[in-house]
């Protein structure tokens, strides 16, 4: 099973408060929510509909996994929006050492160890494991080197504050570019495949 990561960003890499604002996103200072959705257009968001309709499975941190099931999984004419249809009659795994008892059906908590079980979803013969938000789990499945393919939406606004997708210190990954398009209000979509570390050029005596 391929393992892809979807996130939202703006350009200068924020993730955080993409649709809206909540009571973290308060607390920690960060005023500038819900800046994605004016700028997609109806062929960006055709696409993002069909990326989820695709799923044979989704894994999620558990704070993205509870912003969803109080959305996609509660409202009912949220539940009947294509994104909402296949959230709730496809599989959920979420990466989690706190949440004991999930209450959106066909959810199941990822016990111990959390590589070795992803490595048992994977292990699957085929289908697709999505992951959408969840900007620390992706961090961490990027360092362990689990993610097969990464599709970044890089919404065209500068937020100046925020959450970042990537740490200021990390792992460094070489990308290949496997699509890449634009929507009429600018919105990027690139899919990236890992391919091991960069090469870097080397500063030699002449």
């Amino acid at each position: 099973m391929k393992l892809t990561t979807t996130i939202q960003v703006s350009v200068d890499g924020v993730m955080q408060g993409n649709g809206g604002l909540h009571v973290e996103d308060r607390r920690l200072g960060f005023e500038r929510g819900e800046w994605a959705r004016p700028l997609f257009d109806d062929a960006a968001m055709s696409y993002v509909d069909q990326l989820y309709q695709r799923a044979d499975a989704f894994l999620f941190g558990r704070r993205t996994y509870e912003m969803f099931a109080a959305s996609w999984g509660a409202v009912e004419e949220m539940r009947a929006h294509p994104v909402g249809v296949a959230l709730n009659e496809t599989p959920k795994y979420v990466a989690s050492t706190t949440l004991t008892a999930p209450h959106w059906a066909d959810t199941t908590v990822l016990p111990g160890d959390l590589a070795a079980a992803i490595g048992e979803l994977k292990a699957k013969p085929a289908g697709e494991l999505q992951v959408h938000g969840s900007g620390a789990l992706i961090r961490w499945l990027l360092e362990n080197d689990l993610v097969d393919e990464m599709t970044l939406l890089i919404v065209p606004v500068i937020l100046g504050q925020g959450a970042r997708l990537f740490p200021d210190s990390g792992p460094d990954i070489a990308l290949d570019l496997v699509d890449s398009r634009v929507d009429a209000k600018g919105v990027t979509i690139q899919v990236y495949r890992p391919a091991g570390r960069p090469q870097y050029a080397t500063n030699r005596n002449t």
